[in-house]
């Protein structure tokens, strides 16, 4: 059964989902060659990783740093930024202070007009971004012939909450 949850253990649900999702998705793309080799694959992990770490470095009032897709090596390169980032964005969430959710941060790529919003909905946002991109994955997987990983976060929960597995 679900509990009610405080925005914090919220958080932490998101963020456990998205780790176990992401690597879900990786364990597939990584078994089939053709996906592995899939530019708009590798373009997408790349665009919504790259959001996953702007907001994180946002929440942790931390420089922002942005690699162009060309500086980005092979697949095996960018698992390893994706899991830095999870491993990063869970331990974040696990010690972050509700006072510090509640703080207004400034997303710096709105420009005209600028916006402001909480930590937390910021962090709610990069968890959407992260999984509209992975049902673009998905459907991208399914046009290369390739079944796609369930990864909703009813399963989610209903799979007990499992750790992601990436290998």
């Amino acid at each position: 059964m679900l509990r009610e949850t405080n925005m914090n253990d919220f958080l932490h649900d998101l963020y456990g989902h998205q780790a176990w999702a992401d690597a879900e998705h990786w364990r597939v793309i990584e078994a089939h060659p053709e996906a592995r080799s899939d530019e708009k694959i590798r373009a997408r992990l790349y665009h919504y990783q790259l959001t996953q770490n702007a907001f994180l470095l946002i929440a942790k009032a931390e420089e922002l740093v942005f690699p162009k897709l060309d500086d980005i090596p092979p697949m095996s390169i960018l698992k390893r930024y994706a899991r830095k980032y999870h491993k990063e964005a869970v331990a974040f969430v696990n010690s972050v202070s509700d006072d510090r959710l509640e703080e207004i941060v400034t997303i710096p790529w709105f420009k005209d007009p600028p916006i402001q919003i909480t930590v937390a909905q910021g962090l709610t946002q990069a968890a959407m971004h992260s999984h509209y991109h992975r049902g673009q994955n998905a459907t991208r997987l399914r046009e290369l012939g390739i079944e796609p990983p369930s990864t909703d976060l009813i399963l989610w929960w209903w799979k007990g909450r499992p750790n992601p597995q990436w290998e």
